[in-house]
């Protein structure tokens, strides 16, 4: 890749600001504060971007420290580079409310799509950090930082396995082992269990269900509730009927003052015997005997009394066998029975006449309430007796009635004795279909868990089958990986000996670097660490590190542009014309110079390398 130009719509002091850079070597020169480093973060912005900080952080973030002085110009500008035969213009906005990035194939002339593909296609696949640590050197920040060696170790393994810097070994071994975690997140390990004891439990209830307990037969006993209730309600209404009917008929003997059969015939029977005494007592009193009787009984006892008078004054003959106060007694003895028997009489006939009376008005007053007639005749007593006889069925037939209830009393408590356990089999039955209705309810939700379940099994055997690629896969990878960076590190080792020799002169021709890109300096008796020698060859040291670094990371690509940021300023004018030297003779990129200083110039010119000087 090469830099062509850019232009600076607003980004820090530079507004408007337009620069063109040239194959070679480039100087861009300016005095202290000119924009250099404003230049070389603007370089670094359009290929990576700006973020800004959040917090107290974004009060000094590189997004804060570049935003255009002049308020008025957009934080922006675009960028032309060439990369593999083809120009590109990248255009961005980094303001943090309209930020937008666009790719302009000038060749094609077409927009490019901005992703991470384009990027690593024409930076080699770098990322920020191992750009600011190889290309890109900053000022006074020869040395590389803590990430470089992390960032060296993902390009290790990709150079030499697959030659794609857009690989990243070690990114994919943390992304697949990231894929691996969130594999086993995924498995459910209870599933198999869930779905054992789940089936067992489908078993269950299909095995209960299928019980004559959880027959429906709530329609038939429903049915035979209603013809239960049906008869019910009949034989309750003629239950109601024959109340009424047996109150009306005890209502009817009790106005006639019968309570049963008993009274009635017991009422029968007086009125035969009131009416046999009126019979007796009206014959008795027809007969004029006791009166004839009477009269000659009082008669009697006065031809008594009459005899009695005449014994006074009578003598009677010798020859009568009875003497004179003897005949006196005997008459008035006989007249007092005449008398008495005449009183006899006339009380009895008395009798008679009250008895008469008496019977009279009891069968009148019978007559009178039954037949509605008080007159006394032997058709009456029929009419009575018939009459008697209509009350004596009605009491039979209340007796039957009552016993007829007495059946339908029984009935219809048998009725509601079947209505009530129909009821409790109904209830019993809506209890068990509603328990039925629970159980193919719950046997539906099993079933579809144990679906569920299924699939998830299904699913954790595809887990484990992708967690077992991906072990094998990490397992591969780390032991290519770990063959890779040990041969590697031997060919970083080589090319930084190979630049440090040219670098310095040959006064030093041999250096190790460890996997934490620890330095140390070959002697002839031991190794010593970089921090031993002097600054200036320290700074020699580090550049020839990143070079070789920057030299092996993009081996096989198109050579990256490389920028000094006033970077040699430890150098002594011996050491910074070997490496201006070296640089011009051995980089086939494109290099750019930023520097405060005339001395590169004047070195330049005196050892007659052609460069493009670029002042601001």
């Amino acid at each position: 890749m090469k830099l062509l130009d850019l232009h600076i719509t607003g980004f820090g002091k530079f507004h408007n600001k337009s620069i063109s850079f040239q194959n070679g070597l480039n100087v861009v020169y300016g005095s202290n504060e000119a924009g250099k480093s404003t230049l070389h973060t603007f370089i670094r912005g359009m290929l990576f971007g700006i973020e800004r900080g959040r917090g107290r952080v974004s009060k000094n973030d590189v997004y804060t420290k570049y935003e255009p002085w002049d308020k008025s110009s957009g934080y922006q500008g675009f960028m032309r580079v060439e990369s593999n035969g083809f120009i590109y213009r990248i255009e961005r906005n980094f303001n943090k409310s309209s930020k937008e990035l666009h790719i302009i194939n000038e060749t094609m002339g077409r927009e490019e799509k901005a992703d991470k593909a384009f990027f690593d296609q024409i930076l080699n696949g770098l990322t920020e950090t191992s750009y600011n640590n190889t290309i890109s050197i900053g000022q006074l920040k020869s040395a590389t930082d803590s990430n470089m060696a992390s960032e060296l170790k993902n390009y290790i393994a990709n150079l030499n396995t697959s030659g794609n810097m857009a690989l990243n070994i070690t990114r994919a071994a943390a992304f697949l082992k990231t894929k691996r975690k969130n594999l086993e997140n995924q498995i459910v390990p209870a599933a198999a269990k869930n779905y054992t004891a789940l089936l067992g439990e489908i078993r269950g209830i299909e095995q209960e269900i299928a019980s004559p307990d959880f027959e429906n037969q709530l329609t038939s006993y429903q049915t035979m509730k209603r013809q239960v209730k049906a008869e019910l309600d009949k034989k309750q209404e003629e239950r109601e009927e024959l109340l009424q009917k047996i109150a009306r008929g005890k209502q009817i003997l009790s106005n006639n003052q019968f309570t049963d059969q008993a009274s009635i015939e017991t009422y029968i029977g007086n009125a035969r015997r009131v009416y046999s005494e009126y019979e007796s007592a009206k014959k008795a009193c027809g007969k004029k005997i006791r009166k004839v009787c009477s009269f000659l009984s009082f008669l009697g006892a006065a031809a008594c009394l009459l005899l009695f008078f005449l014994c006074n004054g009578l003598k009677l003959p010798e020859t009568f066998s009875f003497s004179q106060p003897a005949l006196q007694l005997f008459s008035v003895c006989l007249a007092l029975f005449f008398v008495f028997t005449g009183i006899f009489l006339i009380l009895k006939d008395k009798r008679y006449h009250r008895e008469l009376e008496l019977s009279s008005e009891l069968i009148k007053e019978i007559f009178s309430r039954h037949l509605g007639d008080s007159s006394i005749s032997q058709e009456a007593l029929t009419a009575l007796e018939g009459r008697m006889e209509e009350f004596k069925r009605l009491s039979g037939a209340l007796i039957k009635s009552e016993e007829t209830l007495e059946v339908q009393s029984q009935e219809i408590a048998q009725l509601q004795k079947k209505q009530e356990s129909c009821s409790e089999i109904i209830e019993k039955q809506q209890r068990t279909q509603w328990e039925l209705e629970k159980k193919l309810e719950r046997l539906a939700a099993c079933k579809d868990q144990a679906a569920a379940l299924q699939h998830v099994i299904l699913e954790n055997d595809h887990l484990r089958e992708e967690i077992t690629a991906i072990d094998l896969a990490l397992e591969t990878m780390t032991e290519v990986s770990t063959s890779i960076r040990a041969s590697f590190g031997l060919l970083l080792n080589k090319t930084a000996s190979d630049l440090i020799c040219s670098i310095t002169g040959g006064i030093y021709n041999s250096m190790s670097v460890d996997e934490n890109l620890n330095i140390f300096m070959n002697t002839r008796t031991k190794l010593v660490p970089v921090e031993y020698v002097s600054s200036g060859t320290m700074d020699q040291i580090y550049l020839a590190l990143r070079l070789a670094v920057a030299k092996l990371m993009q081996r096989d690509g198109e050579p990256l542009p490389l920028i000094f940021d006033d970077s040699f300023t430890q150098y002594d004018e011996d050491r910074l014309k070997t490496a201006l030297k070296w640089l011009a003779h051995t980089y086939d990129g494109q290099i750019i110079i930023f520097t405060c200083h005339k001395r590169e110039l004047h070195l330049l010119d005196e050892m007659g390398i052609s460069y493009h000087k670029v002042n601001i």
